[in-house]
């Protein structure tokens, strides 16, 4: 009957996301509607589960870069974030009746906040690179160490007297990266990513150590590399299709009853205390507003790992079997609830402006924004493949051009090779409103994302009285007939682009095809 779980939800996946809610929200809807119909978890889809989580941490591995934790911002909000929602959680958690062990262990959890979730906005809006989606990322990579310690905890028993060998294991990382950059196929390359992810859970089990670390771990080895970045994208479909399978699992175990729907509510009404919380400490390591409120969005949820250990820690009697129904049914929840406000960010960002951006601290940070672009008549917003290339012809051709872009590292490469270049958020209101455009004639949106980012630029950037030319990079026709009447005054399209210029060079100067 493996056909009836996949179905199901497929469903119901389909369906949460029409209203753009994530579909692991349906995904654990689709349990709960089976375990009520009597359907009960078989092997395969214990084995499915368990895979999924494998492939999560070693997704998660190849993202752990000391330089992303190792800032001043990343480590002083994600710590002391942590710290504080654990020391309220836990005696609300005590107040429940559970035990110290339990409620210190199901308070921490809590604290956490969804990387999957967090990545997939980032990664649809093309911000990954951005500053603020950088501290994100690295504030959720703390978040997911202190998560695998706890599995680490609660999943393993007394280690092998051998596992110290695994300390050996960076000494291997030559061979690995070897063997892994003369991989040029990419089902090879998929294959080498399941061989790892599955390989280090078996040889961390096999030492009596949790697997879900051993994933981790073999992840990390290759965090950093080119190729590393390519197993990622490799094994991404795979994760989440298995994860599918996890969700359902603790979607079977069914609803609370309701003193849980009533532990679940409190909880769900301290998510504003987290987010409140993430900004104020933002804006106390001197972030700008608008990069501390966007990355307080993004980490406005609870957690898959608050799950997943909290999975782990049930199958070792640490905590009560019924606290896993609480935390699947708050963390579907806030999944609902951030894709909500992530969806109306900009809205929710003009309403509260002028009250956040008080609260904003003077001091130099990476994400400082420009007043002025001096004499540029052109700025060329989005500095990737098409808009570097679009920066090149005009400096070439003498004309004054600026690039704009999000991404500090970026930025850093492009001012060694002599580029004008500068940081700057597209969406942020206040940068535009601030910003002397007086002499620029065309603005430029080459950048990447989802297209309702770039209509919303456009209609920004007339709000913010800019008269001259806007060029926004379309990918279709009905793109740019969208953008055309919005009042964008010239639109690229790539692919017909691509396909006129190779008609043009297939045909000889005396009209004959070549």
């Amino acid at each position: 009957m493996d056909i009836l779980w996949i179905g199901v939800a497929f469903i119901l996946g389909l369906l949460v996301t029409r209203a753009h809610i994530p579909p692991l929200v349906g995904y654990l809807a689709a349990g709960i509607v089976l375990g009520l119909l009597g359907y009960e978890e078989g092997p395969v889809l214990k084995e499915i589960a368990h895979l999924g989580v494998i492939f999560l941490l070693f997704t998660v591995g190849l993202h752990i870069k000391l330089k992303n934790i190792l800032q001043l911002e990343v480590l002083g909000v994600g710590l002391i974030h942590l710290l504080v929602t654990s020391a309220i959680f836990v005696p609300i958690s005590l107040y429940f009746g559970l035990n110290v062990e339990s409620a210190v262990i199901i308070s921490l959890t809590l604290g956490f906040s969804s990387t999957v979730l967090t990545a997939k906005t980032l990664e649809s809006r093309g911000e990954l690179g951005a500053y603020y989606g950088r501290v994100s990322i690295g504030i959720l990579i703390i978040q997911d160490l202190v998560a695998i310690a706890i599995i680490a905890y609660a999943g393993g028993g007394i280690p092998s007297v051998y596992a110290l060998l695994l300390l050996l294991l960076p000494l291997f990382k030559p061979v690995l990266l070897w063997i892994v950059n003369r991989i040029e196929r990419d089902e090879l390359l998929l294959l080498m990513a399941l061989a790892l992810a599955i390989g280090g859970d078996s040889l961390f089990i096999w030492f009596n150590l949790s697997g879900e670390l051993g994933a981790l771990v073999f992840g990390m080895l290759l965090a950093g590399e080119e190729k590393g970045e390519l197993l990622e994208k490799k094994i991404w479909g795979v994760k989440e299709a298995f994860l599918v399978g996890f969700f359902l699992q603790i979607g079977l175990e069914g609803l609370p009853d309701a003193d849980g729907i009533r532990i679940a509510g409190l909880f769900l009404v301290l998510l504003l205390f987290k987010a409140v919380l993430f900004f104020l400490l933002f804006m106390f390591f001197r972030m700008r507003a608008r990069s501390g409120f966007q990355a307080t969005l993004s980490l406005t949820a609870y957690s898959e790992f608050t799950l997943i250990a909290g999975a782990v820690a049930v199958n070792a009697d640490i905590i009560p079997s019924t606290w896993i129904v609480i935390l699947a049914l708050l963390t579907a929840v806030s999944y609902a609830i951030n894709a909500i406000i992530v969806k109306n960010e900009d809205r929710i960002w003009e309403l509260l402006q002028q009250y956040l951006i008080r609260l904003q601290r003077s001091g130099k940070t990476q994400d400082k924004q420009l007043k002025t672009l001096g004499s540029a008549e052109y700025l060329v917003v989005g500095l990737g493949t098409a808009g570097t290339s679009a920066y090149d012809w005009l400096h070439e051709h003498d004309h004054k051009v600026v690039g704009m872009d999000i991404d500090p590292d970026k930025l850093e490469r492009y001012l060694d090779e002599g580029r004008r270049v500068v940081y700057g958020d597209v969406q942020d209101r206040s940068f535009w409103e601030d910003l002397d455009m007086g002499d620029l004639k065309t603005i430029l949106l080459a950048m990447s994302g989802e297209f309702e980012l770039k209509m919303h630029a456009v209609k920004l950037l007339q709000k913010c009285g800019f008269s001259g030319e806007i060029l926004v990079l379309a990918l279709n026709e009905r793109q740019k007939e969208l953008f055309e009447q919005s009042g964008a005054r010239s639109v690229m399209i790539p692919a017909l682009q691509v396909g006129t210029e190779m008609g043009q060079q297939s045909v000889r100067p005396d009209g004959r095809l070549s």
